[in-house]
């Protein structure tokens, strides 16, 4: 039969009370007898029950987490980040991997208010999924408006895209490229693109840039790029949004007969574990995840607490340039 806390306080040699408090942490208990409880807890194999400690303590100590994919690499070590620091403060979490579909998404942030998280980390487009002007969880987005009410983590877009396009230029490339993903989403993502726009204004260069209406799709990724390829064979330089696009495009290049980095220079953004391991030649604008992921929790965990009261709205994290052989 499965022990109770009578059973706990009866090892012990505590009133059910004196249980409640150590398992609560509520109120002074000495650590004699906290010792004690838990040493009867041990020998019984009790385990206290989380959902009754939660009506309790008003508490889940539940987060949930939204985002796109987790096979990304990105996303897979942004979550990594996250649930570890979250387990180091006590707090479990729900992983919803939206695939990047609204509808899944809405179903997502339904279940996890049934669940009665206490907060939510999200990376979706979906504006519609909360409520401007009501916010009936705390919330953080990651590199995602969501609206004017909530806090965005993010690295330094603009930077990152401004030191992508300088590098290019120093290299001597004369006809550089860009590819993102659509301008019409509206995320800090697109200030990627704003930096290179404006290095290449700064140098009389005209900024072309190339949309790819779902930039995890990879089938997507190379229609683009092979239209990039026929559209402007002469080029030699090009940004991409993200490591995977950059991956993608350096395959694409070897189809076109284009050496890299003689004939064509390439930077992407990210700088994952996963894409340095698999692709470490490759230069690229590292986004600092883990500090992105503390952030986000940080922020959380005080709008949690009723202590936020919208100090930050939009928090920039810088970026760094890793330059490897591909330019």
């Amino acid at each position: 039969m499965k022990p109770k806390i009578s059973d706990v306080a009866k090892v012990a040699g505590v009133s059910p009370t004196t249980v409640s408090r150590v398992l609560n942490n509520r109120g002074y208990i000495s650590q004699e007898t906290r010792d004690n409880v838990e040493r009867a807890m041990k020998k019984l194999n009790y385990f206290p029950n989380d959902v009754a400690r939660s009506l309790f303590n008003k508490r889940t100590n539940l987060i949930g987490i939204i985002v796109p994919q987790t096979s990304n690499p990105f996303f897979g070590e942004l979550t990594f980040h996250i649930e570890s620091i979250c387990a180091s403060l006590h707090y479990k979490v729900l992983l919803c991997n939206s695939l990047n579909r609204v509808d899944k998404e809405k179903s997502y942030w339904e279940m996890l208010m049934r669940n009665q998280v206490d907060g939510v980390i999200a990376v979706t487009y979906n504006r519609g999924l909360v409520n401007a002007h009501e916010k009936p969880l705390p919330i953080v987005t990651i590199d995602h408006y969501l609206s004017p009410t909530i806090p965005v983590v993010s690295s330094d877009n603009y930077a990152g895209g401004v030191q992508a396009t300088e590098l290019l230029i120093a290299k001597g490339c004369q006809h550089i490229l860009h590819i993102n993903g659509p301008l019409k989403l509206e995320t800090p993502a697109n200030l990627r693109r704003k930096g290179y726009e404006t290095v290449m204004q700064e140098h009389g260069r005209t900024a072309i840039t190339y949309e790819i209406a779902n930039a995890l799709n990879r089938g997507e990724q190379q229609k683009v790029i092979a239209q990039l390829f026929r559209e402007h064979p002469q080029v030699d330089g090009i940004f991409a949004s993200d490591d995977l696009i950059a991956a993608t495009l350096i395959a694409e290049a070897q189809k076109y007969g284009k050496h890299i980095p003689k004939d064509l220079k390439v930077i992407g953004y990210d700088g994952t574990e996963t894409c340095q391991t698999l692709l470490p030649s490759l230069t690229t604008i590292r986004q600092p995840i883990e500090l992105i992921a503390q952030k986000a929790v940080e922020v959380l965990l005080k709008e949690i607490e009723g202590d936020y009261e919208q100090e930050e709205m939009d928090i920039c994290l810088p970026v760094q340039l890793i330059e490897g052989t591909t330019t």
